[in-house]
């Protein structure tokens, strides 16, 4: 048997699942829609958008099942697999990512349909589990401090120093974002970290030519 005919037998003996019984891609189907399932109670927990975005939550469940089924495909023939690549390759998805979490998500659930649809069960539980664990450990455990950003609008032109020496004396950081002079008065937005936040709008309130102030949070994080 020459090189060329050991590599050929390989090749077509790699691609077995034209022989793989019913009962098993159904439950390689089960299994990957159960690790959807799963990410998509993940998904829920974590997501924290104002806007909840159901088409792109059911997708990310879903991609798992059809990931898998398209591995199934593959390796029945080595046809198929070329097709499939030569298919997969010329589409393009137009949908924006917002969120890198979201990022994170989609190649979690593809990644499962792969490795369910290759059989390695076990791996996709461990997979899960880790996964989950780094999400909530990053998730719940804050790396950095929560930022505010302040709005405050003075009647005062020359009001800058009161105010800056209100918000440093209930902040432990703060940064002049911006300042605009009019001749009624001044308008700064500052960006904060404070604990009390009830105590630094109360003192700024407290100042005469203060008319309006606001406290925001923004979905930033502030470094130090």
């Amino acid at each position: 048997m020459s090189f060329r005919d050991v590599i050929k037998k390989s090749v077509i003996e790699g691609f077995s699942a034209a022989d793989m019984p019913t009962g098993q891609m159904v439950a390689i189907l089960i299994v990957a829609f159960a690790a959807g399932l799963y990410i998509f109670c993940i998904y829920r927990l974590i997501n924290k958008t104002s806007l909840y975005n159901r088409s792109f939550h059911v997708s990310v469940a879903m991609m798992s099942v059809i990931t898998a089924g398209i591995v199934v495909a593959m390796q029945s023939s080595i046809v198929i697999s070329l097709g499939m690549v030569g298919a997969l390759s010329i589409v393009r998805f137009r949908t924006a990512i917002k969120d890198a979490l979201d990022l994170l998500f989609l190649f979690w659930s593809i990644g499962e349909g792969i490795i369910c649809g290759a059989g390695l069960f076990e791996l996709a539980a461990v997979l899960a589990f880790v996964v989950t664990a780094g999400i909530l450990l990053f998730e719940f455990i804050p790396v950095f401090k929560k930022p505010y950003v302040l709005v405050v609008n003075s009647s005062d032109t020359d009001a800058e120093e009161e105010i800056l020496s209100a918000v440093k004396e209930h902040s432990g950081f703060f940064r002049v974002k911006s300042r605009n002079l009019k001749k009624t008065g001044l308008d700064m937005i500052i960006e904060v970290s404070t604990k009390n936040e009830r105590e630094l709008l109360q003192k700024l309130t407290s100042i005469d030519s203060v008319e309006n102030t606001a406290l925001l949070t923004h979905e930033g994080e502030m470094r130090f």
